[in-house]
Protein backbone atom coordinates (compact mmCIF):
# COMPACT_ATOMS: atom_id res chain seq x y z
CA UNK A 1 0.00 0.00 0.00
CA UNK A 2 0.94 3.30 -0.87
CA UNK A 3 1.26 6.44 1.44
CA UNK A 4 2.16 9.97 0.61
CA UNK A 5 3.48 12.15 3.30
CA UNK A 6 3.39 16.00 3.58
CA UNK A 7 5.77 17.16 6.17
CA UNK A 8 7.76 20.60 6.16
CA UNK A 9 9.96 18.75 9.73
CA UNK A 10 12.96 17.04 8.23
CA UNK A 11 13.71 15.46 11.18
CA UNK A 12 9.78 14.00 11.75
CA UNK A 13 9.67 13.92 8.12
CA UNK A 14 12.39 11.16 8.06
CA UNK A 15 11.12 9.46 11.15
CA UNK A 16 7.54 9.27 9.97
CA UNK A 17 8.72 7.78 6.61
CA UNK A 18 11.15 5.21 8.39
CA UNK A 19 8.08 3.99 10.84
CA UNK A 20 5.19 3.58 8.29
CA UNK A 21 7.97 1.85 6.07
CA UNK A 22 8.76 -0.61 8.64
CA UNK A 23 5.00 -1.44 9.05
CA UNK A 24 4.93 -2.47 5.41
CA UNK A 25 3.98 0.67 3.31
CA UNK A 26 5.61 2.39 0.85
CA UNK A 27 5.99 5.84 1.41
CA UNK A 28 6.56 9.11 -0.53
CA UNK A 29 7.41 12.36 1.37
CA UNK A 30 7.18 15.60 0.25
CA UNK A 31 7.55 18.46 2.19
CA UNK A 32 5.29 21.61 0.61
CA UNK A 33 1.53 21.10 -0.66
CA UNK A 34 2.49 21.88 -4.73
CA UNK A 35 4.31 18.70 -4.03
CA UNK A 36 1.81 17.26 -2.89
CA UNK A 37 -0.94 17.92 -5.73
CA UNK A 38 1.91 17.00 -7.93
CA UNK A 39 2.71 13.83 -6.51
CA UNK A 40 -1.26 12.85 -6.21
CA UNK A 41 -2.17 13.69 -10.08
CA UNK A 42 1.21 11.23 -10.80
CA UNK A 43 0.63 8.37 -8.45
CA UNK A 44 -2.45 6.34 -6.66
CA UNK A 45 -2.42 7.15 -3.20
CA UNK A 46 -4.08 4.80 -1.25
CA UNK A 47 -3.43 7.36 2.10
CA UNK A 48 -2.15 10.99 2.47
CA UNK A 49 -1.10 11.87 5.78
CA UNK A 50 -1.58 16.26 5.44
CA UNK A 51 0.62 18.30 7.77
CA UNK A 52 -1.72 21.61 8.00
CA UNK A 53 1.26 24.01 8.57
CA UNK A 54 2.92 23.45 4.64
CA UNK A 55 4.47 25.81 3.41
CA UNK A 56 3.04 27.44 0.07
CA UNK A 57 -0.47 26.93 0.64
CA UNK A 58 -2.83 26.46 3.93
CA UNK A 59 -3.20 22.88 4.86
CA UNK A 60 -7.25 23.55 4.79
CA UNK A 61 -7.24 24.89 1.59
CA UNK A 62 -4.95 22.11 -0.06
CA UNK A 63 -7.75 19.55 1.41
CA UNK A 64 -10.26 21.26 -0.15
CA UNK A 65 -8.57 21.33 -3.87
CA UNK A 66 -7.42 17.21 -3.08
CA UNK A 67 -11.07 16.66 -2.80
CA UNK A 68 -12.51 19.16 -5.55
CA UNK A 69 -9.53 17.50 -7.96
CA UNK A 70 -10.90 13.95 -7.20
CA UNK A 71 -8.97 12.57 -4.89
CA UNK A 72 -10.75 9.46 -2.75
CA UNK A 73 -8.46 7.79 -0.97
CA UNK A 74 -8.12 8.48 2.87
CA UNK A 75 -6.85 11.79 3.83
CA UNK A 76 -5.63 11.78 7.14
CA UNK A 77 -4.73 15.11 8.79
CA UNK A 78 -1.68 15.35 11.09
CA UNK A 79 -1.03 18.09 12.82
CA UNK A 80 0.12 20.51 15.92
CA UNK A 81 -3.32 22.08 15.63
CA UNK A 82 -5.03 20.85 18.82
CA UNK A 83 -8.44 23.13 18.78
CA UNK A 84 -11.68 21.49 18.23
CA UNK A 85 -12.71 24.08 15.47
CA UNK A 86 -9.71 22.85 13.23
CA UNK A 87 -10.84 19.39 14.26
CA UNK A 88 -14.57 20.12 12.94
CA UNK A 89 -13.47 21.99 10.31
CA UNK A 90 -10.69 19.48 9.27
CA UNK A 91 -13.06 16.38 9.10
CA UNK A 92 -16.16 18.78 7.56
CA UNK A 93 -13.61 19.68 5.00
CA UNK A 94 -13.21 15.99 3.86
CA UNK A 95 -10.40 14.09 6.07
CA UNK A 96 -11.12 10.86 7.04
CA UNK A 97 -9.50 11.27 10.74
CA UNK A 98 -7.50 14.12 12.68
CA UNK A 99 -4.37 13.04 14.61
CA UNK A 100 -2.54 15.30 16.57
CA UNK A 101 1.29 15.81 17.25
CA UNK A 102 3.31 14.33 18.99
CA UNK A 103 1.86 11.29 17.92
CA UNK A 104 2.51 7.35 18.80
CA UNK A 105 4.28 5.14 15.23
CA UNK A 106 1.95 2.02 16.45
CA UNK A 107 -1.57 4.44 16.98
CA UNK A 108 -0.92 5.98 13.46
CA UNK A 109 0.03 2.99 11.73
CA UNK A 110 -3.30 1.27 13.04
CA UNK A 111 -5.19 4.97 12.15
CA UNK A 112 -3.91 4.67 8.27
CA UNK A 113 -5.07 0.99 8.24
CA UNK A 114 -8.27 1.73 9.66
CA UNK A 115 -8.88 4.58 7.35
CA UNK A 116 -7.87 2.86 4.55
CA UNK A 117 -10.30 -0.35 5.03
CA UNK A 118 -13.52 2.37 5.23
CA UNK A 119 -11.96 3.62 2.30
CA UNK A 120 -11.90 0.66 0.52
CA UNK A 121 -15.13 -0.61 1.89
CA UNK A 122 -13.53 -3.01 4.21
CA UNK A 123 -15.37 -3.55 7.69
CA UNK A 124 -12.73 -5.97 8.73
CA UNK A 125 -9.00 -6.07 9.95
CA UNK A 126 -9.74 -10.14 8.33
CA UNK A 127 -9.80 -11.01 5.04
CA UNK A 128 -11.22 -14.56 4.45
CA UNK A 129 -10.56 -16.48 0.61
CA UNK A 130 -11.01 -19.96 0.60
CA UNK A 131 -8.93 -21.46 3.55
CA UNK A 132 -6.62 -18.14 2.89
CA UNK A 133 -6.80 -15.91 6.22
CA UNK A 134 -5.02 -12.27 6.22
CA UNK A 135 -4.72 -10.71 9.09
CA UNK A 136 -4.62 -6.98 7.86
CA UNK A 137 -3.55 -5.67 11.15
CA UNK A 138 -0.04 -8.14 11.61
CA UNK A 139 0.28 -8.72 8.41
CA UNK A 140 0.01 -12.74 9.06
CA UNK A 141 -1.65 -15.01 6.67
CA UNK A 142 -2.88 -18.44 7.54
CA UNK A 143 -3.65 -21.09 5.05
CA UNK A 144 -5.80 -24.33 6.49
CA UNK A 145 -5.09 -22.92 9.97
CA UNK A 146 -1.35 -23.23 9.19
CA UNK A 147 0.62 -20.21 9.18
CA UNK A 148 2.43 -18.84 5.63
CA UNK A 149 5.33 -16.76 5.89
CA UNK A 150 5.12 -14.25 3.56
CA UNK A 151 7.85 -11.29 2.48
CA UNK A 152 6.03 -7.09 2.45
CA UNK A 153 5.35 -7.52 -1.13
CA UNK A 154 4.23 -10.97 -1.10
CA UNK A 155 1.78 -9.65 1.78
CA UNK A 156 0.94 -6.57 0.03
CA UNK A 157 0.30 -8.03 -3.50
CA UNK A 158 -2.27 -11.06 -1.78
CA UNK A 159 -4.12 -7.90 -0.12
CA UNK A 160 -4.59 -6.02 -3.29
CA UNK A 161 -5.40 -9.11 -5.71
CA UNK A 162 -7.70 -10.38 -2.43
CA UNK A 163 -9.00 -6.95 -1.83
CA UNK A 164 -9.85 -6.78 -5.60
CA UNK A 165 -10.94 -10.30 -6.53
CA UNK A 166 -12.30 -10.58 -10.04
CA UNK A 167 -10.59 -7.60 -11.57
CA UNK A 168 -7.49 -8.23 -13.24
CA UNK A 169 -4.19 -5.82 -11.97
CA UNK A 170 -1.01 -4.92 -14.51
CA UNK A 171 2.15 -5.46 -13.22
CA UNK A 172 2.11 -1.32 -13.51
CA UNK A 173 -0.40 -1.39 -11.29
CA UNK A 174 0.80 -3.76 -8.82
CA UNK A 175 4.30 -1.95 -9.21
CA UNK A 176 2.97 1.26 -8.04
CA UNK A 177 1.45 0.68 -5.14
CA UNK A 178 4.36 -1.86 -4.03
CA UNK A 179 7.55 1.00 -4.36
CA UNK A 180 8.14 4.32 -3.62
CA UNK A 181 10.67 6.70 -4.97
CA UNK A 182 14.06 5.93 -4.86
CA UNK A 183 12.90 2.22 -4.73
CA UNK A 184 14.88 0.22 -7.55
CA UNK A 185 12.60 -1.96 -9.14
CA UNK A 186 13.87 -5.23 -11.44
CA UNK A 187 11.91 -5.75 -14.47
CA UNK A 188 10.27 -8.85 -13.43
CA UNK A 189 9.53 -8.43 -9.66
CA UNK A 190 6.29 -8.45 -9.65
CA UNK A 191 6.78 -11.96 -11.44
CA UNK A 192 8.73 -12.86 -9.07
CA UNK A 193 6.66 -12.45 -6.38
CA UNK A 194 3.80 -13.73 -8.05
CA UNK A 195 6.13 -16.75 -8.22
CA UNK A 196 6.65 -17.15 -4.93
CA UNK A 197 3.11 -16.78 -3.69
CA UNK A 198 1.70 -19.49 -6.22
CA UNK A 199 4.76 -21.47 -4.45
CA UNK A 200 3.62 -21.05 -0.71
CA UNK A 201 -0.48 -20.86 -1.61
CA UNK A 202 -1.00 -22.88 -4.65
CA UNK A 203 -0.30 -22.76 -7.99
CA UNK A 204 -4.04 -22.50 -8.35
CA UNK A 205 -4.42 -19.12 -6.27
CA UNK A 206 -3.46 -16.21 -8.51
CA UNK A 207 -4.22 -16.52 -12.52
CA UNK A 208 -2.53 -14.66 -15.33
CA UNK A 209 -4.33 -13.07 -18.14
CA UNK A 210 -2.37 -12.86 -20.76
CA UNK A 211 -0.70 -9.76 -21.51
CA UNK A 212 -2.86 -7.83 -19.42
CA UNK A 213 -2.15 -8.89 -15.50
CA UNK A 214 -2.72 -11.02 -12.68
CA UNK A 215 -6.20 -11.37 -11.01
CA UNK A 216 -7.60 -14.57 -7.91
CA UNK A 217 -11.01 -15.24 -8.89
CA UNK A 218 -14.49 -14.72 -7.18
CA UNK A 219 -15.28 -17.98 -5.19
CA UNK A 220 -17.75 -19.90 -6.95
CA UNK A 221 -20.58 -18.50 -4.41
CA UNK A 222 -19.93 -14.95 -4.95
CA UNK A 223 -19.70 -15.08 -8.71
CA UNK A 224 -23.10 -16.94 -8.57
CA UNK A 225 -24.44 -14.56 -6.47
CA UNK A 226 -23.24 -11.41 -8.74
CA UNK A 227 -25.29 -13.43 -11.91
Amino acid sequence: MRILLTEDDPQLGRATQIGLEQAGYAVDWVQSAESAHTAVRLHRYACVLLDLGLPGQDGMQALEQLRRNGYDGAILIVTARDQIPDRIAGLDGGADDFIIKPFDLDELAARVRSACRRAAGRLREQLVHGDIVIDVADRQVQQAGQPVPLTSKEFSILLMLVEQRGRVLSREQLEESLYGWGEEVESNAVQVHIHHLRRKLGKALIRTVHAVGYSIDKPAADAAGAA
